[in-house]
């Protein structure tokens, strides 16, 4: 039997909440299954309609995804953008939020430490 592709227009309008609800629902059902690029991808679209919890998600999942991917270039830019995120929420002040920007400033360190200990390129 052929797989047709899902799109949440499939569905219709949803009876409670908005699509941005529905979308920070299936960012946290793909991090509960630990697939941290789905769920940065929808996190990312209820964050970008200004869904404070989602951008506060969004800034872990990419962290994670940083460490993840530490030995390549892409960790700095994981890293930035989950700083963006992180920065720009309403609740930064709260304590998850807190905890969740100390947590990328020491990610940042580290990164920096690695680079600072990578030998130069000679040529």
């Amino acid at each position: 039997m052929p797989v047709r592709p899902w799109s949440p227009e499939d569905l219709g309008c949803p009876t409670d909440g908005s699509w941005v609800d529905v979308a920070f629902g299936l960012g946290e059902m793909y991090e509960h299954e630990n697939d941290l690029e789905s769920a940065a991808d929808w996190y990312r679209r209820a964050a970008e309609s200004d869904h404070a919890e989602a951008a506060l998600r969004l800034g872990a999942v990419l962290g994670r995804m940083a460490d993840d991917h530490r030995a390549d270039d892409s960790a700095e830019d994981l890293l930035a953008e989950a700083t963006r995120w992180l920065s720009g929420v309403p609740l930064a002040a709260a304590p998850d939020a807190i905890e969740l920007i100390t947590d990328m400033l020491n990610r940042h360190q580290r990164q920096a430490a690695r680079r600072g200990l990578e030998p130069a390129a000679t040529g």
